[in-house]
Order: structure tokens, then C-alpha cells, then sequence
């Protein structure tokens, strides 16, 4: 693949003329409408292709690189938030070929870490949190994924959050609902936000918007990200 092919490759569809200046000065804030709209569409094609890439990995590999990723998602934690056992961690129920971690879910409940699944209660608005546990009731939620049933609202010290792609800055690509932008920035009380994926999913920039949030830390199976070298 030469230079140029790459070039092409990391943007897809690029909006506007950001194909032609460094991502570094993008306008994060920018609020042109044009520019919006661009931005949602390249964000579209985006998704897709990264979408396609991960579904393409055998369950072994995407298995390998969760393996890969919970001791040094482990090792941040404690880094950065002190003893997992004293903590609230709020993780995901894994769909579309995203990365499962559930066996380290059991793993941590059993040594007495408080886990938590996002629900949504109201389309478009926040989520909430729920304890789980291996043993507790499960429903089908929005989009068909499994929440516990019931159990008051808590509020997570750690949140993760699955990624589609992630750029240098610590911005998330997700699946475009904006969920997870949304609650970080209605939280009283802001969590240690991780996103997690694969080292593949890196992109030059997600071309963030007003309303994205940057993750504190990204974690995949190659490495640990933290974009802001004075809170580590």
C-alpha cells in the first residue's frame, strides 16, 4: 500500500477540506452546519468500514486481543483510581462482534469489585446504572441487549465504554446515538472514562464535534493511550 493509498484509507470520505490541513487543526467547536453534516456522513462510512474490519476477525482473535487487554486495563485502573475492591466499574454487554470481556467481569465480582451495566431508561437521554451480577435477572433492553432487571441506580467510578474507532486525542467513535457523551457529561460527579477496542480501530481523527467527550485513557490489545500525559 503506498503513502497516498494510506492517506486515503485512514479519512475514507473526508469532510470538507479536512483531507488537506493536519487534523491538529481541525476545529473541534466549529458549529457550520456544512461542516456538520460532512462530519456525519464521513463518521457513517467510517463506522461501516471499521465495523466490516472487526466483524472480519475470528472469534479467536477478538477473544486473543480481550485477553490481551484486561491486565493492562487492570493495571491502569488501579493506577489511576486506587484498588479495584473499592471500586464502582461499569462495563458493556457485548453485541456485534465487539470485544467480550465477561469472563473478567466474573472474575472481579468474585473478588468483591461492584460491576455495573449501562440501561436505557429513556431513548435519547442518559443512561443509568444497575449492579450485576452472574447471578442476577436479566432483561432484553433497547437494541435487544441484556440489562439486569431491576436494582437501584448507581453511579460508577470507572466507566468503559466499547469503541468502533479512536483517534490520538482520546476521541470515541461509537455507533452515532451519542449515549455515552451524553451521560459523562450529565454525571455530577465525572467517572475515570476508558474506552476500549482494537489497536486497528486508530484513526487520524474522529473529527470531534462540540458535543464529543474525550476518554481519559483508550485501551487495546497492543497498548494503554492517555492523551493527557499530567493526569497520568
Amino acid at each position: 500500500m503506498t503513502g497516498d493509498d494510506e492517506s486515503r484509507r485512514s479519512y475514507a470520505s473526508p469532510p470538507c477540506l479536512a483531507h488537506e490541513i493536519d487534523p491538529a487543526y481541525f476545529d473541534p467547536l466549529a458549529v457550520d452546519p456544512a461542516q456538520a453534516r460532512d462530519v456525519a456522513r464521513w463518521r457513517k462510512a467510517e463506522r461501516a468500514r471499521l465495523l466490516a474490519e472487526r466483524a472480519a476477525l475470528t472469534v479467536a482473535q477478538r477473544q486473543e486481543a480481550a485477553e490481551r487487554i484486561t491486565p493492562q486495563l487492570e493495571a491502569l485502573i488501579a493506577r489511576r483510581s486506587g484498588p479495584l475492591e473499592a471500586l464502582t466499574i461499569s462495563v458493556w454487554w457485548p453485541i456485534k462482534a465487539e470485544l467480550n470481556l465477561r469472563h473478567w467481569l466474573v472474575d472481579l465480582v468474585a473478588r468483591g469489585v461492584k460491576v455495573a451495566l449501562p440501561v436505557v431508561l429513556t431513548p435519547a437521554a442518559p443512561l443509568v446504572f444497575r449492579r450485576w451480577t452472574s447471578e442476577c435477572r436479566m432483561v432484553q433492553g433497547f437494541w435487544k441487549i441484556p440489562v439486569p432487571a431491576e436494582g437501584p441506580e448507581i453511579t460508577p467510578d470507572v466507566t468503559l465504554a466499547p469503541l468502533v474507532g479512536w483517534d490520538k486525542q482520546g476521541f470515541r467513535l461509537g455507533y452515532g446515538g451519542g449515549y455515552f457523551d451524553r451521560t459523562l457529561a450529565a454525571l455530577s460527579s465525572r467517572p475515570l472514562a476508558i474506552g476500549i477496542g482494537l489497536q486497528a480501530a486508530e484513526v487520524a481523527t474522529i473529527f470531534p464535534q462540540s458535543h464529543d467527550i474525550a476518554m481519559d485513557a483508550i485501551v487495546t490489545e497492543a497498548r494503554v493511550h492517555e492523551p493527557n500525559p499530567e493526569n497520568r
